[in-house]
């Protein structure tokens, strides 16, 4: 699938996607285990569409680990000391 096609998709239907993938590549598995699966590569893209899917949704969300510890971190600088100060603290 491609990420152009991906983009213009809604987060409801990106989850659901999502969702579907995540079945599709555990059946995938267990049928690679079995020595029932044709073509190993069929994993891989399954993989990839849904790191792209994924992806996408925490785009979409703002929900991304850096905007997260952005949020956390509050403007808690402590306050500068006096070079004297400074000077004595070993």
């Amino acid at each position: 699938m491609k990420a152009s096609e991906l983009k213009e998709l809604s987060v409801e239907e990106l989850g659901r996607k999502a969702s579907e993938l995540r079945e599709n590549l555990f059946n995938l598995k267990i049928r690679r285990r079995a020595g029932t699966l044709e073509s190993t590569s069929d994993v891989t893209k399954n993989k990839r569409d849904l790191a792209r899917i994924l992806t996408l949704l925490t785009l979409k969300n703002g929900d991304s680990k850096a905007q997260r510890k952005v949020a956390a971190r509050k403007p808690a600088a402590p306050p500068a000391q006096p070079a004297a100060q400074q000077k004595d603290q070993p």
